[in-house]
């Protein structure tokens, strides 16, 4: 399933470089939402590369650079591992980017707290101010007298 959406629409395309093994290439991908993170070669990739398929072995051979590669399927323990990777450096990322909203917001309550403590710290010096000067008015009036 590539998406969740009736209509898939592409238009964006990135060239991705990509190995498996020994094996390296490039190839000009469509950019679209999905719920994978793999890669997924399809028919394109298959008839440029001239590739062949096994369906029995479920696997691909093909030749580039007058070497011959053959790419397999993972086995079940191999999807499973990878999968258990991919769990991990997906959890890594989201605790990384948790922990930097969590500072973010440490730091705007750090920030609104410093407001709050200035802007009560000049109120009261205002205070004291209009203080002294309605007393200094009050002094002033009575030296007048």
């Amino acid at each position: 399933m590539l998406n969740k959406c009736d209509v898939v629409r592409v238009n964006r395309q990135v060239m991705i470089s990509f190995s498996i093994g020994k094996y390296k290439d490039e190839v000009l991908c469509d950019v679209m939402p999905m719920h994978a993170t793999h890669l997924l070669l399809g028919r394109l990739w298959k008839f440029d590369r001239k590739a062949k398929h096994d369906g029995f072995q479920n696997k691909y051979s093909l030749e580039k650079d007058c070497r011959i590669y053959t790419l397999a399927s993972l086995t079940p323990k191999q999807v499973c591992e990878d999968q258990i990777q991919l769990k991990k450096s997906y959890e890594e990322e989201h605790s990384d980017s948790a922990k930097v909203e969590e500072q973010a917001k440490q730091h705007g309550e750090n920030v609104m707290k410093s407001e709050n403590k200035v802007s009560h710290e000049m109120k009261t010096k205002g205070d004291k101010v209009s203080a002294l000067r309605k007393l200094g008015e009050c002094h002033s009036q009575k030296e007048k007298k």
